[in-house]
């Protein structure tokens, strides 16, 4: 058992290839993909991409980068979409002041907005943090209790996933554990308890070693799982096992391989 927890396949830099990305992640032994959006019609991509394969569902949201184009309309389309029986998870969402690609009142704004949408539709939630931890970590807290999830691409020390663990979240360890010089997330997969630990690649973004500077896909996060095993000196069945358990119980979907195949993909962008 293994589960990429964080990617996105509906991206076009995956419309030459989907059926043979999602075969590789298949004969690498992932038993499960979560494919997230990050806007209205990205999210309608997801969903899209989801009922074509067994082994994908989706999340449905609205990134912080692109919260400056949601308008009245918008969340209705969300709420419609997370109606749909392959969405496991609501996000990505949260704040990104490193690129402001939105300006910082609006991503506050709209995060609190979608933090509520998601209380509302009893999805998990999927939270985007970067160069923004204590502004994220404040808004969680205005809804401990009331929501669960995971810090996805997880950026923080150990203090502050104790913080986000305290709250009831998992926190995602990618890609970037393999890089040369990363000594806070490879302390923070070696700290965390293993039952709050999930494995993502963020595809086509971030590639692991040794595989760094290519496109991303789910089937490398086999590197990911075995450096993060390797820091815990466990093995790493035991690691893709309860990470892949950790993803089941948070996001409920099925991984139920006896499922019919892959429908076939036209190469046209979903």
């Amino acid at each position: 058992m293994l589960i990429d927890s964080h990617a996105h396949l509906e991206l076009d830099d995956f419309d030459e290839d989907r059926d043979a990305v999602v075969e590789r992640a298949r004969e690498a032994g992932l038993d499960g993909v979560i494919t997230v959006g990050i806007d209205l019609e990205d999210s309608r991509k997801a969903v899209e991409t989801a009922s074509r394969y067994d082994m994908v569902w989706a999340s449905v949201g609205i990134h912080p980068h692109e919260t400056k184009t949601i308008t009245a309309d918008t969340y209705d389309g969300i709420r419609r979409l997370a109606t749909d029986p392959k969405v496991v998870a609501y996000g990505e969402i949260g704040l990104d002041f490193f690129k402001n690609y939105s300006p910082r009142k609006t991503q506050v704004k709209r995060f609190g907005e979608q933090l509520e949408l998601c209380r509302d539709l009893g999805l998990p939630v999927i939270i985007h943090d970067r160069d923004a931890h204590e502004e994220t970590m404040q808004m969680l807290e205005q809804h401990r209790g009331s929501l669960s999830g995971v810090i996805h691409c997880f950026s923080g020390d150990y203090a502050m996933a104790r913080r986000c663990m305290d709250m009831g979240y998992y926190i995602s360890i990618p890609g970037t554990v393999t890089f040369k010089g990363a000594d806070k997330i490879r302390n923070v997969a070696r700290k965390i308890p293993l039952d709050r630990l999930l494995v993502e690649t963020d595809a086509p973004f971030l590639a692991p070693e040794p595989k760094r500077g290519r496109r991303n896909e789910p089937s490398f996060v086999v590197y990911t799982a075995w450096k993060v095993a390797e820091i815990r000196g466990i093995g790493f069945e035991e690691l893709a096992r309860v990470s892949a358990e950790n993803a089941l119980n948070l996001f409920r979907f099925s991984n139920d391989r006896s499922r019919s195949k892959a429908k076939p993909d036209t190469g046209a962008a979903v």
